[in-house]
């Protein structure tokens, strides 16, 4: 039986063979109770990807869909061979279906069942949402937009959904989350709030949920 931890690595390698020139985010929230199990960041476009090994159900699936439709301009869920069959009565006409099994020589083999499809139902907002202040600040500074730096976030991000065309906005995410180095991330984003009067933040621990 194939388990989540079996499956990650070989099908970020199926991934970049597919898709080309990607990045890998794990574990990423987009909701109160969901996470996205992979989000894959291509030039143009940000992928979620679920993963329901033999050994998940779809307990948690619906709730999940709606997240994972608000963030990303398509989604993939990739299942164990025992799900197959039955999964697309569980998962959106575009979303997109890989299948993962063994072989005969333990190799980990992936089909694609369906291709995904563009997402009806994203919200550009929720994308934004990814990226953190000093990553918006670049964007803004890119575009020649006015800082607004003792504005909520959440006005910043309205005033640059406003001010840059979506598809021009898309690959700016893309860059922003390709460039990002979480090694560095967290002092920029203290020097960002210090220098705006602002108090820093902590480093918090992730917590990896429960799978079901």
């Amino acid at each position: 039986m194939l388990r989540d931890k079996d499956i990650r690595e070989p099908l970020f390698d199926f991934l970049e063979e597919r898709f080309g020139k990607n990045r890998i985010f794990e574990e990423k929230n987009i909701g109160l109770n969901s996470r996205a199990d992979v989000v894959m960041v291509l030039p143009d476009k940000l992928i979620g990807i679920e993963i329901k090994s033999d050994a998940d159900t779809y307990t948690r699936l619906e709730s999940q869909v709606a997240d994972y439709d608000r963030c990303f301009d398509g989604n993939i869920i990739v299942v164990g061979s025992s799900h197959a069959v039955h999964v697309a009565e569980h998962v959106p006409a575009y979303w997109g279906i890989i299948s993962v099994e063994e072989d005969q020589e333990d190799r980990i083999d992936f089909y694609v069942v369906r291709k995904m499809g563009i997402n009806p139902k994203i919200d550009s907002k929720e994308k934004l949402r990814f990226l953190w202040r000093p990553e918006l600040s670049n964007i803004q500074e890119r575009h020649g937009l006015y800082k607004y730096a003792a504005k909520s976030k959440d006005f910043v991000q309205n005033y640059i959904l406003e001010s840059i065309p979506e598809e021009v906005l898309a690959v700016e995410i893309s860059e922003e989350l390709f460039e990002r180095d979480y090694a560095k991330i967290h002092d920029e984003i203290n020097a960002y709030r210090e220098a705006h009067g602002q108090k820093p933040r902590r480093k918090r621990r992730r917590k990896r949920r429960k799978r079901t």
